[in-house]
């Protein structure tokens, strides 16, 4: 039987956009307050894209900082893995960052579709790309601009999201040493209705017209709650159990940012310390499936997270989707 290679981290970057969005300014769209949403979600502020800056322009700027921070040239990297809740390009939001980054090589490049799991999904199909022998050096670049799907009139909603760009270089480790101790996906399509977002189109105008619903989010937030309160922290507890690890063998949870209330509960199954939760939802609300990579990387450049050490990365998403990721930290990847 072939040995399956080990990975290594070999960096991570960020990127979020200029303009701050205050719970204060949103009570210009409709009836909120500060308290509100505050005590509701644990968010105070958001990044928001504006004029023509697009979660493209955000991941490569991520991709570049991770790739500068993996001591690894572009050149040399073989696969792109973009993961987008809803990629702004349709037709392939890898093949922009491919071109953006100035790749002459010509490489695999493609997108993925797991809503805030997607940094997660995306690590979990890197590690066997590269455990396979296929490919050495893979960048994920998790990136999200919901700021532009979101409607603006809907106070439930729009509250909750942020924009944001996160990204991670996986490679080969010569070392023999796997930094991904463990990595598990799951999905239940019986909960899609939790959140949708429909991009019908029209038919062809000589058959039968088809419903038209608007290209925007909706979400049942006290379903999406409900459903994830109950999955989640026993998930990841079972996840730790599942590796012969238990929390205190865990220097930090890193968890999707998307409810305070959420990660909380996460951090009270496992019995967790706060100083070894990373959270920036106060910061940033929801970046999708920017949101885990954006917290890991940003806990590392504040120093928030010490580097020699193990994170439980977990997350849910649209679909619904969830996964969790037990890693090492190395020096050097940010």
């Amino acid at each position: 039987m072939t040995n399956l290679k080990p990975i290594r981290i070999a960096g991570v970057g960020y990127s979020i956009p200029d303009t701050v969005i205050t719970n204060d300014d949103l009570t210009k769209l409709y009836e909120t307050s500060d308290e509100w949403i505050y005590t509701r979600t644990g968010i105070k502020e958001r990044r928001i894209v504006s004029g023509n800056e697009d979660a493209i322009d955000l991941g490569e700027k991520a991709a570049r900082n991770a790739i500068e921070k993996s001591g690894i040239a572009p050149e040399d990297i073989d696969m792109i893995i973009a993961a987008s809740t809803a990629p702004i390009e349709l037709y392939s939001m890898g093949c922009q960052i491919h071109k953006r980054l100035g790749i002459k090589k010509q490489i695999p490049a493609f997108d993925i579709a797991a809503a805030c799991t997607g940094l997660i999904y995306g690590l979990s199909i890197a590690k066997s790309f590269i455990a396979s022998g296929m490919y050495k050096n893979i960048l994920i670049v998790a990136t999200d601009n919901n700021s532009k799907l979101l409607d603006w009139t809907d106070r439930g909603t729009s509250i909750l999201f942020g924009d944001g760009a996160g990204a991670m270089v996986v490679t080969e480790a010569e070392d023999g040493i796997d930094d991904i101790i463990s990595i598990d996906i799951k999905s239940d399509g019986n909960y899609d209705h939790l959140i949708s977002l429909r991009f019908d189109g029209e038919n062809c105008p000589l058959v039968k017209p088809n419903d038209i619903h608007d290209s925007k989010i909706h979400m049942n937030g006290k379903g999406v709650y409900a459903f994830v309160a109950k999955i989640l922290p026993k998930y990841v507890e079972e996840l730790l159990q599942n590796s012969g690890m238990t929390s205190d063998d865990i220097d930090y949870l890193i968890p999707h940012q998307a409810n305070i209330r959420i990660i909380q509960a996460v951090q009270e199954r496992l019995g967790m310390p706060e100083e070894k939760v990373v959270t920036n939802i106060k910061y940033y609300g929801n970046t999708s499936a920017a949101s885990i990579p954006i917290a890991l990387a940003e806990g590392v450049e504040k120093g928030n997270v010490k580097l020699g050490s193990t994170a439980i990365l977990c997350g849910f998403g649209a679909g619904m989707t969830w996964g969790g990721a037990i890693i090492r930290l190395r020096e050097g990847i940010c």
